[in-house]
């Protein structure tokens, strides 16, 4: 059937599969197909060009589902030219069509759609249709949004079951129980957290593109390796001061049932202010630092200027006041406007030297890299998201389990590094001791004062990493003690084994905890319907304004009937009195 050719006498399974081949033959060999008789026992049907003999006739055979073509009229005289859609190519068509393709690859665009029915069938359709049969083979494969929702409550208790000591948690709102907002925490995550990472956590948010739209929030942290580590996630209907508080409530909850003393965190976010007044009212105890990456490119989009961007990173990694006041001097000579802007972020919160928490030379957050997680899946159902993300760190927990076993370090392989070179350039230092824990290690381009006691260089890279710099390691390694026994915890393997000590275990397929609800639960409480906001059809709009129209002078419009200016003849008063005056 690849050539879409037919003989008289050939069979089909059944009349669904040769009413498929017969459309196929039709899209592909380019002529319109006129039905004249189709049922489950006999199908006639005739090329729709005007004046063609071709026909088609075939029936059901006796006894058995089977199509058998009887008879194959005359050869088509239409000339089969290729236009710019066919009737034949359906919705439903496109949709078989795409099925196995959007299994293996979620973002598979509608112009991707378009370009690949052109090359093997050489028409052109709708951009509009093919992005409808996208919608609807998405929903075929993964379930509607709609679904989504009502299936929430019993996925949230799946977790709950299968991984005591989780959170998941739904909130609904008004009398019709609208979703308004869900809250995921991992027990493996809280526990990893907990004994292994560092106290950082990184805050950040990613649309979702599903019918009913929402905003995923997330909060990460880094484990002894530097790597990401999923702390919680949740997503709501609407992101606003309110869905941020809530978030960061369900947080503490959560940290605080595991633990009796929560240790002083450091939040790395935005620094958007409904964020920063929640961080702030529900860790009262931890810092807040905006995400460097974050203000680095708000600036260069901002001004356009790379230059800018190079002078902010060296201002926040100043470890004097006065190296910090000659960097922003240079900006503001670069762009007095830049200067202005960047007086909105207090130097508390992303300087080094005024930044009183500890980031442990963290001054980006690693959110970027949590949305690749689920950068393609923001289309799907809100259960689907939340699947995609329990499969990810099923995966990422038996790899770091993994990974312990291969390591035979104290420190974590990254640690390790950053250790090593420390080592080999203190072999090149001279120390002087001043007492059992000062000592001024010189090196051939400058002196630097080491307390071991208090942990800090007058470098700074002790206390902004928390690992020896090569100055430290100088002077330990002089007065004859362990360079690792001065390391933070955070780095070390023991502390990455902790990380991913716990499982995250998979949960039963959708059909059995379906089976459970219904016998378990009362439906009329587990309903949860969609928000009420949902996404306009089609593509959305984008005002676009040449720069030439803002500096143009505006046109005056001119009455034809009246003569006056400001008005049209269609909205003249004037003429309108004067019409029932004549009357």
């Amino acid at each position: 059937m690849e050539d879409h050719n037919f003989v008289v006498g050939q069979e089909f399974s059944d009349v669904k599969a040769f009413r498929s081949a017969i459309k196929e033959a039709a899209i592909a060999q380019h002529f319109e197909l006129r039905i004249i008789k189709s049922d489950l026992i006999r199908y006639i049907a005739k090329c729709a060009a005007e004046g063609c003999p071709w026909r088609i006739r075939a029936v059901k055979l006796p006894n058995a589902p089977t199509f058998s073509i009887r008879s194959l009229e005359g050869t088509h005289t239409c000339g089969k030219n290729a236009h710019s859609g066919h009737h034949q190519a359906s919705i439903d068509w496109i949709v078989n069509f795409i099925e196995e393709r959007l299994r293996d690859n979620i973002n598979y665009k509608p112009k991707d759609i378009l370009r690949d029915i052109y090359n093997r069938y050489g028409i052109t359709i709708p951009y509009k249709q093919a992005w409808r049969a996208k919608e609807r083979g998405l929903q075929a494969i993964y379930g509607s949004s709609e679904e989504g929702y009502c299936l929430l409550p019993a996925y949230c208790e799946q977790i709950r079951k299968n991984n005591p000591g989780s959170v998941a948690e739904v909130s609904t709102a008004g009398a019709e129980n609208r979703f308004q907002r869900v809250f995921i925490s991992f027990y493996a995550s809280i526990y990893g957290f907990l004994q292994g990472c560092l106290p950082i956590v990184g805050l950040g948010r990613i649309q979702l593109k599903s019918k009913y739209l929402g905003t995923l929030l997330s909060a990460t942290s880094f484990d002894a390796d530097g790597g990401l580590f999923l702390l919680a996630f949740g997503v709501v209907d609407v992101e606003n001061d309110g869905s941020w508080m809530w978030f960061l409530s369900e947080l503490h909850k959560a940290l605080e049932m595991n633990t009796k003393i929560i240790t002083p965190l450091t939040f790395l976010t935005d620094g958007q202010k409904g964020v920063a007044e929640a961080v702030k009212r529900k860790f009262p105890t931890s810092s807040h630092a905006i995400c460097m990456k974050h203000l680095s490119e708000s600036i260069g989009r901002e001004f356009k200027n790379p230059r800018l961007v190079q002078l902010l990173w060296k201002a926040a990694y100043a470890t004097t006041t006065i190296g910090f006041k000659e960097k922003l001097v240079e900006l503001e000579e670069v762009c007095s406007d830049a200067s202005k802007w960047l007086q909105q972020y207090p130097p508390s919160y992303w300087a080094l030297i005024y930044f009183e928490g500890k980031r442990y030379g963290h001054f980006s957050s690693n959110i970027e890299e949590f949305n690749q997680w689920i950068l393609e899946s923001r289309e799907l159902p809100i259960v689907q998201v939340i699947e995609q993300i329990h499969c990810k760190l099923m995966t990422q927990f038996e790899e770091g389990r993994l990974n312990c076993k291969s390591w035979f370090s104290i420190l974590a392989p990254s640690a390790e590094k950053h250790m090593m070179d420390a080592i080999n350039r203190a072999s090149t230092y001279q120390v002087l001791r001043s007492d059992e824990v000062e000592f001024e290690v010189l090196s051939s381009e400058r002196s630097d004062i080491v307390n071991i006691k208090t942990r800090s260089c007058s470098c700074r890279d002790w206390q902004l990493y928390g690992i020896p710099c090569s100055h430290a390691v100088a002077a330990l390694i002089s007065s004859r003690k362990d360079v690792y026994a001065f390391t933070e915890k955070y780095f070390t393997v023991a502390s990455y084994c902790e990380t991913y000590a716990q499982d995250i275990h998979p949960l039963p397929g959708k059909i059995e905890w379906k089976k459970n609800e219904e016998t378990n639960m009362d439906d009329e409480i587990r309903v949860v319907r969609p928000p009420k906001i949902r996404r306009p059809p089609g593509r959305p709009e984008k005002k676009r304004m040449c720069v030439e129209d803002l500096n143009r002078e505006k046109h005056a419009v001119h009455c034809s009937r009246c003569n006056q200016t400001g008005h049209y003849k269609s909205t003249c008063k004037t003429g309108v009195c004067k019409s029932i005056e004549q009357i």
